[in-house]
């Protein structure tokens, strides 16, 4: 496989997991209450957050999990349960536009940025597993280049899609946001599932065993 091949085999691995697209209702939905230059920021925070987290999962997630003898499964469950209430709000249209104080902009920016915007929202247990596995796949210093390349490349278009959300939602109005959400809610909430149940058979399968 020549390197071009594997790097879009990698890019195209981390964007259908990290799905920007995916997350710009729920980001829009969250930041409607701020600034352009708040909302830039908050893309920005939220993006380097799930950088730094993918990075830092792909060269230590193997160590982190085998020291407190985590396993993906469970991430894989926790994170579907997650998903799974935040599809069904949006779904529901719950996710409402919120009324932010001037002096509480920083602090709000600073806590959606790292949770649930940054994690598990763009940095999910799906993109997670897939930066472990890829580099623990990874035998030389190209390929494991290629996998944080990757990752970079992905968390930047996720920023420059998340930074430029306010002008798609003037494009296709707050109508069009709304049917976009539900549409998005159900599409979450059946990743979701299939989160859950997946992480679930290994329990399963465990259980069977004894």
């Amino acid at each position: 496989m020549d390197i071009l091949t594997q790097l879009l085999l990698y890019f195209t691995s981390f964007f259908t997991l990290m799905n920007p697209f995916g997350v710009m209702p729920v980001f829009l939905t969250m930041t409607g209450g701020l600034s352009k230059k708040e909302r830039t920021k908050t893309a920005y925070k939220a993006t380097l957050t799930a950088f730094i987290v993918l990075i830092s999962f792909a060269f230590l997630g193997k160590y982190l999990f085998d020291f407190f003898g985590i396993s993906i499964s469970g991430l894989k469950i926790v994170g579907g349960i997650l998903f799974f209430f935040m599809g069904y709000d949006m779904l529901n249209a719950r996710l409402s536009r919120i009324k932010i104080k001037e002096e509480e902009v920083e602090q709000y920016v600073d806590d959606i940025s790292v949770t649930p915007l940054g994690i598990p929202m763009i940095a999910g247990p799906g993109a997670i597993t897939n930066a472990i596995v890829l580099m623990g796949q990874s035998q030389s210093v190209t390929d494991k280049s290629m996998v944080t390349l990757s990752i970079f490349l992905v968390s930047f278009i996720s920023f420059l899609v998340l930074a430029g959300a306010g002008g798609i939602i003037k494009f296709i109005g707050d109508k069009g946001n709304k049917i976009m959400m539900k549409l998005m809610g159900l599409i979450v909430m059946v990743i979701a599932v299939e989160f859950f149940f997946d992480g679930l058979k290994h329990y399963v399968a465990l259980m069977i065993a004894q």
